[in-house]
């Protein structure tokens, strides 16, 4: 059964209290962040305070440091305190290439990899990079692509898509989880809801936040509806019947019903059930 990446919280290491209210937050996976969201006289008490607060249960959560990128005075230091901490994977920043990844392996023997998909080196260098054999997972840092490609602003995220287009094509091509990015505007809900229906249909796993508040937005976007859990066990009930009456297809609702629907049929129903473990 996969882990649910619905809701992936940025929480700053070097804030303590937000990483203990974490514990009990509704999040799939938390991402401990050292980089972007800790000032560069707080980075070694961050490090610091982040194996304190790993010493502590988050319970189902997958737990996901971000380092600072190895070019940095911090980033090796951090690569190197992750090896003797309880994690679930290494976030890199601006990951441009498998090379990038490599180098953080080596300092990293057994740590799941997880690559920050945020320049357009990254993008056009994405299949490479999803095929790196230690890579878990692919996060979307549209954020620093945007500026990176001077693109502007648009609810609909025209300017995005080709990047995660090709993001998206290289995780599922390589089986890795892989989340969008984060919607800025963390008191506009019905501006996150739209954001983030729009990456589900797409195709994405889940989303990155970056406030508490976003949490139940995320969850329910991401998660299978009750009539779409019904929908999948009918049609599985169905093509079941079917295949033993010699049959190759089914027909459920006015549809054919053939394998691949079955196969997406499965991974609803193995998705509602791994997210009806984490509430366990």
């Amino acid at each position: 059964m996969a882990r649910p990446y619905r809701s992936v919280l940025y929480i700053p290491a070097a804030n303590a209290r937000a990483m203990d209210k974490a514990r009990g937050l509704p999040a799939d996976a938390i991402i401990f962040d050292l980089e972007d969201a800790v000032a560069p006289d707080q980075k070694v008490a961050a490090r610091d305070a982040l194996r304190q607060a790993l010493a502590q249960d988050y319970g189902p959560r997958a737990r996901i440091v971000r380092i600072n990128a190895l070019a940095t005075e911090w980033g090796r230091a951090d690569a190197v305190a992750c090896a003797d901490l309880p994690v679930d994977g290494v976030l890199i920043p601006k990951v441009d290439g498998p090379e990038d990844l490599d180098a953080v392996a080596e300092l990293l023997p057994d740590a799941p990899l997880w690559a920050m998909m945020e320049t357009p080196l990254g993008m056009l260098n994405a299949g490479a990079i999803a095929a790196h054999p230690r890579l878990s997972g692919m996060v979307m840092g549209t954020n620093d692509l945007a500026k990176e490609i001077g693109s502007r602003f648009r609810a609909d995220r025209l300017p995005m898509m080709a990047g995660l287009g090709l993001c998206l094509l290289a995780a599922r091509a390589h089986g890795r989880v892989i989340v969008d990015g984060v919607f800025n505007a963390f008191k506009d809900e019905d501006g996150l809801r739209a954001e983030c229906e729009q990456g589900r249909d797409m195709g994405f796993d889940g989303k990155t936040l970056i406030h508490p508040a976003q949490l139940a937005v995320a969850n329910a976007a991401f998660a299978p509806t009750e009539p779409e859990i019904d929908l999948a066990r009918r049609q599985i009930e169905a093509f079941e019947q079917a295949q033993a009456a010699g049959r190759g297809v089914a027909v459920v609702d006015g549809r054919i019903v053939e394998n691949l629907h079955v196969e997406t049929a499965r991974r609803t129903i193995d998705r509602a059930e791994a997210i009806a473990a984490m509430a366990e």
